[in-house]
């Protein structure tokens, strides 16, 4: 059968229990779901389908099921890695319906939620009780928990308070025959396999998650943002090796380069010293005094370190103001170009400097130049690659930068993604860090789940033969490098 043929079989299926508007078949309405954050890959879905219950979502995967075709699930769109790039041989399921905060438990400090509602709305929600939500991705006011389950958000405070995978307590997802299983459960661990944590982080390709419980955290006390300037990047790195050497866990610890300094401070006019080489916004949380001791005894760090500035928040305003700058990083350096291409690698902190200065040698050699804004803490980097898709060639050396910043990641002894995923766009890289066992490993795995294959199909794993081939080609281009 052809795929209009199935396309309309499946439209008049899924229109018995789906409203018609939520069935969406024409291409101008399909437009805005042609990729997601990371705009490089497009593609055309066979057909857009909008459920708003368990048992919606249910008939729909037994449908595909049944016919041979392949579900991408699709959260809030704001994904980095094109890992719900849509396929023109596959349905598209949106999540976006299931809005809801379901429950929220006080003394049991946790809130169910539906996997559509956003990140920020759960601390909103929770804000009453004295509780929050710890993972906040900078684009949390719009991002879904469901696409954090997917990719294993973290956000600037996880370095204190954990990715996704250590803040959900259960999981609720559809199978790819349709059946409802859950992962996970109340109590804070359980016996067995641990396949709540496998689910978190596998990009939609072992089942459509239709419930979430995460857990609640109490309110700090008190919280102050220190901001520290430096006249070279070295020095911010080290500053950040020596506060977690010191035994203190800030709330977030993150850094920016120059480039991306001025690009935030034009747009959110939070108080940047434009002339600085680096800064360092370290958040303190926790009682009065805690905080004040910390403050204090980071502030001698990095005094003792180079900085050449040093400002603590004074008041709450003034701290959401050094972080509105921070998460607006991102929207800020869209405003001085055309395109840009976000990186997510992870590396050790104490390579920090040298993998910014590897990083600006082959900024040199591409032509193209990178804003550094990351997760120093953890050393997530998320280096922002400039380009103009208008000029020929530009996205082209903007992806295999991109790719070569990756290996360096893992030649540093670190990985490949920390929290966007890998999706469409670091598939090339996953041979560089994992072996051909453990890339059979990973089938393996999505085959006891999804026999066959239809869930996000193309994403996140490589196939062998093509990790062999990927290989061959990095062996011979080093080898010329070398040469």
């Amino acid at each position: 059968m052809d795929l209009d043929s199935i396309r309309a079989r499946l439209v008049n299926e899924f229109r018995q229990f789906i409203e018609t508007e939520y069935v969406i078949d024409d291409t101008e309405t399909q437009k805005p779901f042609e990729c997601d954050g990371l705009s490089i890959y497009r593609g055309m879905p066979l057909l857009v389908v909008l459920p708003e219950t368990v048992e919606q979502v249910q008939r729909i995967m037994r449908a595909c099921h049944a016919a041979g075709v392949p579900v991408i699930a699709r959260g809030a769109g704001t994904g980095l890695c094109a890992g719900s790039t849509p396929s023109p041989e596959a349905v598209l399921l949106s999540m976006s319906r299931f809005d809801k905060i379901i429950e929220i438990d006080r003394l049991a400090r946790s809130a169910r939620v539906q996997p559509g509602v956003r990140n920020l709305a759960i601390s909103e929600a929770a804000a009453a009780y004295g509780l929050f939500y710890g993972p906040d991705p900078s684009s949390q006011i719009a991002c879904s928990i469901g696409g954090n389950i997917a990719e294993n958000s973290g956000g600037v405070h996880c370095l204190k308070y954990g990715l996704t995978v250590h803040n959900v307590l259960e999981v609720q997802m559809v199978d790819v025959t349709g059946e409802l299983v859950t992962l996970g459960g109340d109590s804070l661990d359980s016996s067995g396999f641990d396949l709540l944590a496998l689910a978190i982080g596998s990009e939609g390709m072992l089942g459509i998650v239709t419930e979430v419980q995460v857990k609640l955290l109490p309110t700090p006390e008190v919280a102050q943002v220190i901001l520290a300037a430096f006249d070279n990047v070295q020095a911010a790195g080290d500053a950040v090796g020596a506060v977690i050497a010191a035994g203190i866990i800030p709330g977030g610890l993150e850094m920016m380069d120059g480039l991306a300094i001025r690009a935030a401070e034009d747009f959110a006019q939070a108080g940047y010293p434009r002339d600085a080489a680096a800064i360092l916004l370290c958040e303190i949380d926790g009682s009065q005094a805690e905080t004040e001791s910390n403050c204090e005894r980071v502030s001698t760090i990095f005094k003792e370190l180079g900085a050449t500035e040093i400002r603590i928040s004074q008041s709450e305003a003034e701290r959401a103001l050094l972080w509105k700058g921070r998460k607006s990083a991102f929207p800020a350096v869209g405003r001085i170009s055309a395109d840009y291409y976000c990186m997510d690698g992870t590396i050790p902190r104490g390579k920090l400097a040298h993998v910014l200065t590897e990083m600006e040698t082959m900024s040199q050699q591409y032509g193209l130049s990178v804003a550094n804004v990351f997760h120093a803490g953890d050393g997530n980097l998320h280096p922002l690659i400039l380009f103009d898709s208008n000029r020929p060639g530009d996205t082209e050396k903007a992806e295999e930068f991109g790719g070569r910043i990756l290996e360096l990641c893992v030649e540093v002894g670190g990985c490949i993604t920390g929290e966007h995923g890998v999706g469409l766009e670091k598939i090339r890289q996953m041979p560089a860090q994992f072996s051909d066992a453990e890339v059979s490993q990973f089938h393996s795995v999505k085959a006891a789940f999804d026999p066959p294959g239809l869930l996000n199909p193309g994403k996140g794993i490589p196939q062998l033969r093509y990790c062999q081939e990927y290989r061959s080609l990095r062996s011979q281009r080093d080898a010329k490098s070398s040469g």
